[in-house]
């Protein structure tokens, strides 16, 4: 009787356990559950379950049981995101320290719709974090793709307003241009309570000591540029992707200038993280240290 209650026990389990583990449904899915779930136990799989239930008797490499409870927690990481680096935290430029393969990849000039979320969309497959130093006027364009920017976690820095070279311009106008440009950044994020990071860079790169140490001054920190990608020369996307990974060969680590408003830029820039990661270099995240109080510009230049 009792070896019959056994067996009528063990069938039953069997049974259950025949319809307890549905195969994946079909189609694509971006849950990290979908790496791990379970396929469903071919006949020996079942009657070794049973059979320990029954007996108590188990072994820890093959234990069906054992091996289910281990598997939620040997998740597959999504090609690319071996790619993914530390976050900074930033106060002040001599923050900055980049171990050899680290770089910074910053985009300028920007938002530009139908270029922008692409780029957007690259980085969030490879699990990655930019900079966006956006102008003014492309910002009070485009207002929502500057939330979007935000949203994805991606740090958001100053370009001024129009894109001028300020070393053409007196002080007291160069940096009002610089001022006039945080604004319409300022407002695009303020109905998510955000703000853009005290990190500004120069247009063109032009710059001089006084405009410098204004800027600094009135509490920003400049982003100069290790890695010059020039995106904006007309050439095809392998060869800027090519000329930047020679580059960042070269200099081992730092700030990477790209522009998030070429074709170009938006077509290389798969291929350039996957050579990146098979390099085995690291994206670094910079981020502000603290909530940014911004002086003005304009006030320190009568100073």
């Amino acid at each position: 009787m009792v070896q019959l209650r056994g067996v009528v026990v063990g069938l039953a389990v069997i049974a259950m356990l025949g319809g307890c583990a549905k195969p994946p449904k079909s189609g694509p899915t971006t849950s990290r559950s979908a790496y791990t779930q379970e396929m469903p136990a071919k006949a020996d799989e079942k009657e070794q379950i049973a059979r320990t239930l029954l007996t108590g008797n188990s072994n820890p490499e093959t234990d069906p049981i054992r091996t289910a409870s281990i598997a939620p927690h040997l998740e597959l990481r999504r090609s690319g995101q071996a790619l993914e680096g530390r976050t900074l935290s930033v106060s002040m430029q001599k923050d900055i320290q980049l171990a050899k393969g680290e770089f910074v990849l910053t985009f300028d000039d920007g938002p530009r719709p139908g270029k922008t979320e692409k780029i957007l969309d690259v980085l969030d497959e490879h699990d990655v974090k930019a900079m966006f130093l956006m102008l003014g006027r492309a910002a009070q364009s485009h207002p929502g793709l500057v939330r979007e920017v935000a949203k994805r976690g991606h740090t958001i820095g100053l370009h001024t307003h129009s894109h001028g070279d300020l070393t053409k311009l007196n002080v007291a106008a160069a940096l009002a241009e610089i001022e006039r440009g945080q604004r319409p950044v300022v407002a695009a994020l303020s109905p998510i309570n955000k703000t853009p990071a005290p990190f500004f860079r120069f247009p063109y790169l032009a710059q001089n000591a006084q405009l410098r140490t204004a800027v600094k001054n009135s509490g920003y920190v400049i982003m100069d540029v290790g890695v010059d990608s020039k995106d904006y020369f007309s050439d095809s996307p392998d060869q800027v992707r090519e000329r930047t990974l020679a580059r960042m060969a070269k200099a081992g680590r730092g700030i990477v200038l790209f522009h998030d408003i070429h074709h170009r830029t938006v077509k290389m820039l798969p291929q350039l993280l996957k050579d990146m990661e098979a390099r085995g270099y690291k994206v670094v995240n910079l981020v502000p240290q603290d909530q940014p109080r911004f002086k003005s510009v304009v006030q320190l230049a009568n100073k």
